[in-house]
């Protein structure tokens, strides 16, 4: 994809509060080229810059889809207050929307999370219930270091009576470059049905909608990388 193929989400933190965009003062991970895309918080703003695909027929997406890059928390002035992650299902093009996120959460060490909820509430780190807490579904068990780029997918598949099923997987990049993945279950993370009932996300399934990648930050000099953005439709 190029950049002409991303629109900014409304409600997006303006460039004065994060700078952001493709650069080459970056390591990419294994198998990508020169540039990565970044982003530096400048002050203590909470809040979320993301942007989505616009691609026809995938502005929104009429159901499930799939996406998946390389992501990775950068050394900061602090391990915590910023997440990046993936989005999908997303319910309109606004950063208060909801969708299902995929990300390194808010916490020292990092874990691979995956909540449903608005973009703003970012990816805290929290225990899982029923209904989960601030949206958190399902969480790793091991911590992932600072600096550290981690391969992941989400799958977010609309069956027709209604259920949404999410499956989460990796690759490992000391294995297996970004251009050909090999994707395996990430531990801790087992597949999970949003029932047509709203019982076992606390609320109705989210079907179709925006896909993207973005940033959640509320402290100053707050880094983070993506690269190799993949979306797919379901059809």
């Amino acid at each position: 994809m190029s950049e002409l193929d991303w629109t900014e989400l409304t409600s997006s933190l303006g460039a004065g509060t994060v700078r952001r965009g493709v650069t080459g003062g970056a390591t990419p991970p294994n198998g990508g080229t020169t540039f990565v895309y970044g982003w530096n918080s400048l002050n203590a703003s909470e809040g979320v810059h993301a942007l989505y695909t616009n691609q026809t027929n995938f502005a929104p997406m009429s159901k499930g889809g799939s996406i998946s890059a390389a992501i990775k928390r950068a050394p900061s002035g602090g391990r915590l207050n910023f997440a990046p992650f993936l989005f999908m299902s997303l319910n309109d093009n606004d950063t208060s929307s909801e969708g299902y996120m995929l990300g390194l959460s808010d916490s020292d060490p990092a874990q691979i999370v995956l909540r449903k909820g608005a973009l703003t509430g970012g990816l805290p780190d929290d225990i899982i219930a029923i209904p989960p807490p601030l949206g958190v579904l399902r969480h790793t068990v091991d911590g992932v270091p600072v600096d550290e780029w981690r391969h992941i997918r989400m799958d977010v598949i609309a069956n027709d009576n209604g259920d949404v099923v999410i499956n989460v997987s990796q690759n490992d990049l000391t294995q297996h470059a970004v251009t050909a993945p090999v994707w395996v279950p990430i531990p801790g993370m087992g597949q999970f049905v949003d029932d047509v009932l709203g019982v076992n996300s606390g609320s109705p399934p989210l079907v179709g909608g925006y896909a993207g990648f973005g940033f959640y930050t509320r402290d100053a000099s707050r880094r983070a990388y993506i690269d190799h953005v993949e979306i797919r439709r379901q059809t």
